[in-house]
């Protein structure tokens, strides 16, 4: 692999086609007997009515970007039908394993509370209502909302028989959005096991494996979610898998093409943020802002695209447009790490105590979450080495690298042992997230410091010169220390060594 292009070396590549390879279109859509246009059950008459009659099952797959169907009449011939009502086009996107829009999607939760109060024991739509709460908790990450999901998927499970596929996706999104990759294996696999033809199984598995670092599970995934559902949903999972592997090339190529094919404003606001990070991490901000920027004009309540517009705006030096971006982001979604990234932006601009106050509020917010079930070893974990106690840091990252170990929690783990004053036993984990993770700057950065604590003044140098060459504002607070540490290094000594 070279580390600095992207470009894969040698070894298995997810998928072996050029960056410029185009995915092949959905082909068009089998229309399920009782649509005009099908064909009739054996036995049975044509039905006379020219009518579309519309199911929640039967709209599936034919959902246009202008947020309405198609039928076929008896002539073979194409004709616009009445646009889905919001509450249709969420359930709609769900079958079809796309995002949703969330106004849709509280559209569809309303709609099916009013339908579980009418219907108790009506199986399928606890399992509709379940799954909508899973992804609204998973993109709103408010506490209390993963519960409530949870009561309403098992609820669906309680009234017996073959189980709802869609209990089953919905529980592997919650399991997910709470960080127990495992649990999200066993539920993925249990609804893949169900529905081998549905998309969203694959969308969770292929998080759920790249979670629990497993390669191979998340190339199986990957591949089949391309054959069943190709498309932009399809790609932004590719380009991300690709970006995990350090196949910046590819997942850029990927991820652009998906923003350009996206057939709804939630699939083009997913694509567009990823190209963002893509960017960002790259060390090109004006690029990134111009891609988060477009994703919420797409969907303005995504959070993510809030959150990268902010570290965007803050790597221009932009820094009070900045904090009204974090603002913004913590409001879509009170996630502790947007409060900790706010508060090291008020820190670089010597507003100590400000910033102290964002990280009690994500102290707070880690509680919230933590008792609706949402593991926060990783947020907490980066807190406490950085800002509070890195002893405590150490444990909770020894703990989540046992559960999940992978490039990610290594590294984590590593900088929790640097900065507990362990950097020699640090060091063989620091190197491991470098080698293995993403291509990104704060590996390099943390590695480099590692180095330096340890007098290895060359390789110090070397790895916190990638770092601000990959990514020139990672960090605001970070950043500036790699260069004052490099200033501090100077050059090296190119003659010969004195006799």
């Amino acid at each position: 692999m070279d580390r600095e292009t992207g470009r894969p070396g040698t070894g298995l590549r997810t998928d072996p086609r050029t960056p410029s390879a185009r995915v092949a279109r959905t082909p068009r859509p089998r229309l399920p007997q009782g649509v005009p246009g099908a064909p009739p059950p054996p036995a049975a008459r044509r039905p006379r009515r020219r009518g579309l009659r519309l199911s929640a099952a039967v709209g599936v797959g034919l959902l246009l970007a202008g947020g309405g169907i198609v039928a076929v009449d008896r002539l073979g011939q194409d004709r616009a039908a009445t646009p889905l009502t919001p509450a249709g086009r969420a359930l709609a996107a769900a079958e079809a394993g796309r995002p949703a829009a969330l106004a849709d999607l509280e559209a569809l939760i309303g709609e099916r509370r009013q339908r579980v109060r009418r219907e108790p024991a009506d199986r399928g739509s606890w399992a509709v209502l379940g799954a909508a709460l899973a992804e609204r908790a998973a993109r709103s990450g408010a506490p209390g909302a993963y519960t409530e999901a949870e009561r309403a998927l098992q609820r669906s499970l309680a009234q017996g028989g073959t189980p709802d596929v869609r209990a089953l996706t919905g529980l592997a999104v919650l399991a997910a959005a709470r960080q127990d990759w495992a649990g999200a294996v066993r539920w993925g696999e249990a609804a893949r096991d169900r529905a081998p033809g549905r998309a969203a199984a694959y969308r969770v598995l292929l998080e759920a494996y790249t979670g629990t670092g497993d390669a191979k599970g998340a190339d199986r995934a990957l591949e089949r979610l391309r054959k069943v559902r190709p498309g932009p949903v399809a790609e932004v999972a590719a380009a991300w898998v690709h970006r995990e592997r350090g196949w910046r090339e590819d997942a850029e190529a990927t991820v652009y093409d998906a923003a350009a094919r996206a057939a709804t404003p939630a699939e083009r606001a997913a694509a567009l943020s990823r190209a963002g990070d893509l960017a960002w991490e790259r060390g090109e901000a004006e690029t990134a802002l111009a891609r988060y920027e477009g994703a919420l004009r797409a969907e303005p309540e995504h959070d993510g695209a809030a959150a990268g517009r902010a570290r965007a705006l803050a790597g221009l030096g932009r820094s009070e447009e900045a904090l009204t971006a974090w603002a913004r982001a913590r409001a879509a979604a009170p996630r502790p790490g947007y409060a900790v990234e706010s508060g090291e932006l008020l820190l670089a601009l010597g507003r100590s105590g400000e910033a102290a106050d964002h990280f009690a509020l994500a102290r707070h917010q880690a509680a919230a979450l933590a008792r609706d079930g949402v593991r926060q070893e990783q947020v907490l974990g980066r807190l406490e080495a950085d800002h509070g106690d890195p002893a405590e840091a150490v444990r909770l990252m020894a703990d989540e690298h046992r559960r999940h170990p992978g490039p990610a929690a290594s590294g984590a783990l590593g900088w929790a042992l640097h900065k507990a004053g362990r950097s020699a036993e640090a060091l063989p984990r620091l190197r491991a997230a470098v080698k293995d993770g993403p291509n990104t700057a704060q590996p390099a950065y943390h590695l480099g410091m590692a180095h330096l604590v340890l007098g290895e003044r060359g390789a110090a140098r070397r790895q916190l010169t990638r770092a601000l060459r990959l990514a020139p504002e990672f960090s605001p607070l970070h950043a500036e220390r790699a260069r004052r540490e490099l200033a501090a290094l100077g050059e090296p000594a190119w003659g010969p060594p004195p006799a």
